[in-house]
């Protein structure tokens, strides 16, 4: 099997490999809307290198059985050539698209997956995320699908219609875009809690969680105020021990607020002991908590959260490398999408 990775970021039909040697280095300038924007240029700086981690999970795909010929990505100017790349003796093709960035193609998607897939291009949308409801093209696209993984809401009841009955369907949202075991577990990490930032900025909930921690835990608290982390310092924060993970609740669209964000997968991945507190409905990371893969609070609660965090900055060596292997093996979006594929 050959896939081909639909980044928007990207431009021509080139094999993945070569895309991220120079990801992180690219002229992101003349690719949005003001370039004189230092703010929109370092979004733009974040969410590019996200998309390039993406790029280089799937590049490095495995599993049982199958052979993974060297991967392919795309921008919107390389798709029309996808289906006419010579290919392989025996070689099956799958296009792999996330979230709403099918949307990238407006009007044009629906016949552009409809091209691809009478031209023997398969089709998996990893979207993460509600695109079934909020994604204008899923029902022009959902014939075209050959797989599925969707957040753990329902599917929205025209567009799950439209569905082949061949299409393979797996509910899971948020996952981490980490090659597995990518870096090493950490013995003897620093007993400190990182709270991770997110684009909720300062609210009140989050400044008195901040006060309350930095009186508590003094040196033992660090504390990001940025959006987010840039893949290139990600790897480092396995320095620290605990990260705690933006709660979800705050989000308005229902999978946000059951699912909450990434930062819980790729901090396990890293080796940090998740600390996250409870969503609106629980979802997988409520199971996930239960197993004793991630430590859990409730809402608004300040005695809970110290509670969480030192039982997260007390667990023994064992417990960590419990949590950071299962979340290598079982919580990265290249072995979800893997299985994926081999069942379709």
């Amino acid at each position: 099997m050959r896939v081909c990775y639909f980044n928007t970021w990207a431009g021509p039909l080139e094999e993945a490999a070569a895309y991220v040697a120079r990801v992180r280095t690219l002229d992101l300038a003349p690719l949005v809307a003001d370039p004189r924007d230092a703010a929109l240029l370092a979004k733009a700086r974040l969410d590019c290198d996200w998309y390039g981690e993406n790029t280089r999970c799937f590049a490095s795909l495995e599993h049982a059985g199958v052979e993974f010929l060297p991967a392919w990505v795309c921008g919107k100017s390389g798709l029309p050539e996808l289906p006419k790349a010579p290919r392989a003796p025996g070689e099956e093709r799958w296009l792999l698209t996330m979230g709403q960035q099918p949307q990238a193609l407006g009007a044009a998607a629906g016949p552009a997956f409809s091209l691809l897939a009478r031209t023997g291009v398969r089709h998996l949308l990893y979207a993460f995320d509600e695109a079934s409801r909020c994604m204008p093209c899923f029902r022009e696209i959902a014939p075209h699908l050959d797989g599925l993984i969707h957040d753990e809401s329902p599917l929205e009841p025209a567009g799950r219609a439209r569905l082949r009955p061949g299409c393979v369907v797996r509910h899971r949202s948020w996952v981490a875009n980490v090659r597995p075991f990518a870096v090493p577990f950490n013995e003897a990490p620093e007993p400190k809690i990182l709270f991770l930032g997110s684009q909720l900025g300062l609210t009140p909930h989050r400044e008195r969680q901040f006060e309350f921690l930095r009186k508590k835990f003094r040196d033992r608290f660090v504390a990001s105020h940025d959006h987010s982390v840039g893949i290139a310092e990600r790897d480092a924060l396995n320095r620290y021990q605990a990260g705690l993970c933006p709660e979800g609740r705050k989000f308005t669209t229902q999978a946000m607020s059951r699912a909450h964000t990434d930062r819980p997968f790729w901090s396990g991945c890293l080796g940090l002991v998740p600390v996250s507190e409870d969503s609106r409905e629980g979802g997988r990371l409520e199971e996930l908590h239960a197993a004793g893969l991630i430590v859990r609070y409730a809402h608004g609660d300040l005695k809970g959260l110290a509670v969480a965090c030192e039982r997260a900055l007390a667990l023994t060596t064992a417990e960590r490398r419990r949590i950071y292997e299962h979340f290598n093996r079982h919580e990265t979006v290249g072995a979800v999408v893997a299985a994926a594929i081999a069942a379709a």
